[in-house]
């Protein structure tokens, strides 16, 4: 059996991705936006194409031949992305029929089609929809709404929350009803779906226990160790709850937006049909899934994070990008590491962030990291997925990995929102470190920015590429 996995750098699709590898019984092939992201260590027959569902010919080179192919994309992260959304499905849709796909598998959101249902899950349910049209190929719409595991965007917010506020004052849409569900169970579905002996097309609602989501961040400070009190106050709205969420979790303003208005409706179970076609898989409730989360955390095994799916960042060529050479203001730095091996250097900068911090001056590194969140920005808190090692594509706190050499070099792109594009270069040459920060300024204002921060930037990174040195002895 060929399959075609969309969405594999994505949350789900990576996870989902790892259990496919183990299954002798088909043969992999990935569609993906950038071949940079994937791991260099994919096994030989796993076959990668490089494109997005809106270039149909490189669509239909990935969908030649297959049998089921996953779908697994969206366009949250773009502010057009209800129409993005149709234009991809229906795409992909007309593609898989032109190809001869027999099965595709849609995972989207619960909910119903009502005037309170939000955008966000709009989009999600017309993407079902238009995946469902086509008589020709069977289509299998799993519906999932709280999905919790580490790293997803659910449980990352009401952790966050519970975490960091003893008492929290919470707008009305805690009583919501919703029915939670564990990453793991989600990838069960999605692999059982591979071999469902059903011939006709099916919507399956998929979820664990009904839990308001009170209930849900109190179950969660229970498998914290922690004693919270939630007062409701029925005068916070959709734009202030976002505010909230925006400045208390990692989540950024539009995001958090988009999510909050879903909460306005429950997002309960409509069909029996998980039971009915799948009962073989048995779901774990969800104070189990959050106890799981939380320890993949603890023992640092997170396999993908939501951050990690917006890979919004550029790559300037400094050798070839003339016309940004040529207006680009530069912080450069340099120190030579005679004692030291290119290895030890590399593991030192490529720690940087996360729990261990800026090396030094972490407070003004909080405090650009909090104006961020003030102005909708990422803010500094996403952190990192583990503390020693990266791969483009990843987010470190509120940098974007965009290349990284063994041994060599650490790109970073800025996603803090600055009047200009900025990045950070960290690079070995023999036995030199060179730290480099670019920034290409946007207007007057840009250049205001830069210019104010000049103070700041001498004692901030002068005093990073001294204690990079300095930590690489312990590697």
């Amino acid at each position: 059996m060929k399959v075609l996995l969309t969405g594999s750098t994505g949350y789900i699709g990576r996870r989902l991705k790892q259990r496919l590898l183990q299954n002798k019984d088909i043969q992999l092939r990935l569609y993906v936006r950038n071949k940079k992201t994937l791991s260099s260590n994919l096994p030989a027959n796993i076959e990668v194409f490089e494109g997005d569902t809106f270039n149909k010919d490189k669509l239909e080179k990935a969908l030649k031949d297959v049998d089921v192919a996953y779908y697994l994309v969206h366009s949250l992260s773009r502010s057009d992305y209800k129409n993005l959304d149709k234009q991809s499905a229906q795409n992909f849709v007309e593609t898989a029929q032109k190809c001869g796909v027999k099965k595709i598998i849609y995972l989207g959101g619960l909910g119903v089609k009502n005037e309170q249902t939000s955008e966000h899950l709009l989009s999600r349910i017309e993407t079902g929809e238009i995946l469902s049209s086509n008589k020709n190929i069977q289509t299998l719409w799993f519906r999932a709404g709280v999905i919790i595991g580490s790293g997803s965007t659910s449980f990352e917010i009401i952790r966050n929350l519970t975490e960091k506020l003893p008492i929290m004052t919470t707008p009305k849409w805690v009583n919501t009803k919703a029915q939670p569900i564990a990453v793991d169970d989600v990838l069960n579905y999605l692999e059982e779906a591979l071999v469902l002996k059903e011939k006709q097309s099916l919507v399956i609602d998929i979820g664990s226990e009904q839990l308001t989501y009170k209930e849900m961040m109190l179950q969660t400070a229970k498998a914290l160790g922690l004693k919270r009190m939630l007062i409701p106050l029925p005068f916070l709205s959709i734009t202030l709850s976002s505010y909230w969420l925006n400045l208390f979790t990692p989540v950024q303003f539009k995001i958090a937006k988009a999510l909050i208005e879903g909460l306005k409706s429950e997002v309960i179970i409509q069909n029996n049909h998980a039971n009915e076609y799948f009962p073989n898989i048995k779901t774990i409730s969800y104070l189990e899934a959050v106890k799981k989360a939380v320890k993949e955390i603890e023992t640092n095994q997170v396999i993908s994070r939501w951050s990690d799916t917006d890979y919004s960042g550029k790559v300037w060529d400094k050798d070839h990008d003339k016309e940004i050479a040529d207006a680009i203001f530069l912080d450069r730095k340099e120190l030579s590491f005679n004692n030291l091996s290119k290895e030890q250097v590399f593991k030192s900068f490529t720690s940087i962030g996360g729990e261990d911090g800026w090396f030094a001056y972490d407070s003004l590194w909080e405090i650009r990291g909090f104006i961020d969140k003030l102005l909708g920005g990422v803010g500094l808190h996403r952190g990192r997925k583990n503390q020693y090692k990266l791969s483009v594509g990843e987010s470190l706190d509120f940098w974007k990995v965009v290349e990284i050499k063994e041994n060599e070099k650490l790109l970073l792109y800025a996603q803090m929102k600055v009047p200009g594009t900025a990045w950070l270069e960290f690079k070995i040459v023999e036995n030199r470190l060179i730290q480099s920060a670019y920034f290409y300024p946007k207007g007057v204002l840009g250049r205001l920015y830069w210019y104010s921060l000049i103070p700041l930037h001498y004692l901030v990174f002068n005093n990073m590429i001294n204690s990079i040195i300095k930590k690489a002895e312990k590697f």
